[in-house]
């Protein structure tokens, strides 16, 4: 019923050079939004948008994902529709800003220990030493790994911005037995078994759940947080904010900085003022 402005949607991504994966998305969710309003897309009125957003923070969606939804249609009614978009009748939401949860280092090993398939290990393992993200561990190559340089090229980021992030030693060991025993991949890393292609996001979030259950973790832990666990650890570590930031590949600054509220003040060497002042040595 709405394929053609789903097809203009897909072109008008296409011409600011949006990412596929991008504009599936706006096609989702452009598409969840017309099948409710069911009327002629030419007449829709922000006040729509509005009573949508509504109801889906009703059926209880979180702040960000509706905001998801906000900038998708307003990208919709301004480059598809040209419909005046009003920021006061659909204001962006207030999101909560809560600290990433951080797995110690006793925690990963239990996490990779659980993690029976020697694929699902090489790729948690990966993501905690080299601090990527799900998206671009799913995406890696053969030739991505350098062990001369001891390095791992990451393409296709999140922000578009290619970078290098460390290889550990011990990851490498994990990279090589896995690659050993499972056919030598010698284009992407990590394919699906069954047809080939890059594995799909659900897939490891689906391996992670049974393998932090197995290890007795929190079951808020996810992929992510290995991610966060390697900017943590660094930072305790002494590690200058600048190289994690470059190494996390984080545009802004202050997206680096809130590792600092999650990291243990004790091993960064700080201590209480109080307790300075009160005389209490800890030596």
């Amino acid at each position: 019923m709405y394929n053609n402005y789903l097809l203009q949607l897909e072109e008008a991504g296409k011409i600011r050079n949006l990412k596929q994966r991008t504009i599936d998305c706006y096609k989702n969710y452009v598409s969840s939004f017309l099948n409710y309003m069911n009327k002629n897309p030419e007449e829709l009125t922000c006040q729509d948008v509005r009573e949508f957003l509504l109801l889906k923070k009703k059926e209880g969606l979180k702040a960000t994902t509706l905001n998801l939804y906000n900038s998708t249609v307003r990208f919709f009614f301004r480059n598809v529709l040209h419909i005046l978009w009003d920021d006061i009748t659909v204001p962006r939401m207030i999101t909560e800003h809560k600290l990433p949860v951080v797995l110690s280092v006793e925690e990963i090993n239990r996490l990779l220990d659980a993690t029976k398939n020697l694929k699902y290990k090489a790729m948690f393992a990966t993501m905690y030493s080299s601090g990527m993200r799900v998206s671009e561990v799913i995406h890696l190559h053969y030739d991505d790994i350098s062990r001369t340089n001891m390095q791992i090229h990451i393409r296709d980021t999140k922000n578009r911005m290619d970078r290098y992030t460390i290889l550990s030693e011990r990851n490498l060991e994990i990279l090589t037995e896995y690659w050993f025993c499972n056919g030598k991949p010698r284009e992407i890393l990590f394919p699906n078994r069954f047809t080939g292609q890059y594995l799909t996001v659900s897939a490891l979030e689906q391996v992670m759940r049974r393998a932090v259950a197995d290890a007795g973790l929190s079951s808020k832990a996810t992929p992510h947080c290995l991610r966060h666990s390697f900017a943590t650890h660094l930072m305790e570590q002494g590690v200058d904010h600048r190289n994690i930031q470059a190494l996390l590949g984080h545009r802004d600054p202050k997206s680096t900085e809130v590792y600092l509220h999650v990291s243990n003040k004790a091993l960064m060497g700080i201590r209480s003022p109080f307790d300075r002042e009160a005389g209490v040595s800890h030596e």
